[in-house]
């Protein structure tokens, strides 16, 4: 792969930008991918939160507090849900427990295979000792200003 720079050139580059036009092309990626499902990006997350929680499922205040800093989501994600409950693939129950559905069991397999496709795609020819080498370096930049990125 051609750089845009050599490397002294790189090293005074901004990295606001490049961390920015890298947030663009991965997320925009991904969306592409769970559109060719029907979901936006928010409802995979929920899915997600839902897949392991079968039986007894999660309260929704629970799912609504872990995903609430996700690329700036806050209040939109309870119409995500809404939209998910309407669209039966999750089931709300009095106690606002949500449970994937077997329909939306099936929807979250179907687009996890390919999200793993857009995820590969993302990380090709890159081995995984830069991929955690960039992450920290982004870490450590963030920690550096202040600044507060962390999910699990």
């Amino acid at each position: 792969m051609d750089h845009s720079h050599d490397d002294a050139e790189l090293a005074r580059q901004p990295i606001g930008y490049w961390s920015w036009a890298t947030h663009e092309a991965t997320v925009t990626h991904i969306r592409s991918a769970l559109a060719e499902h029907g979901l936006t990006q928010p409802r995979w997350w929920v899915l997600n939160q839902l897949v392991d929680a079968d039986g007894a499922g999660r309260p929704r205040a629970e799912v609504v507090a872990m995903l609430r800093g996700y690329l700036h989501i806050g209040d939109g994600l309870d119409p995500e849900i809404d939209a998910l409950v309407v669209d039966g693939l999750v089931t709300q129950d009095a106690t606002t427990r949500l449970r994937l559905t077997p329909e939306g069991h099936a929807l979250r397999a179907m687009a996890y295979e390919r999200v793993s496709r857009a995820s590969a795609e993302i990380h090709a020819g890159i081995p995984d000792e830069e991929f955690v080498a960039a992450l920290k370096v982004l870490q450590r930049m963030i920690h550096n200003v202040g600044g507060k990125a962390w999910h699990h």
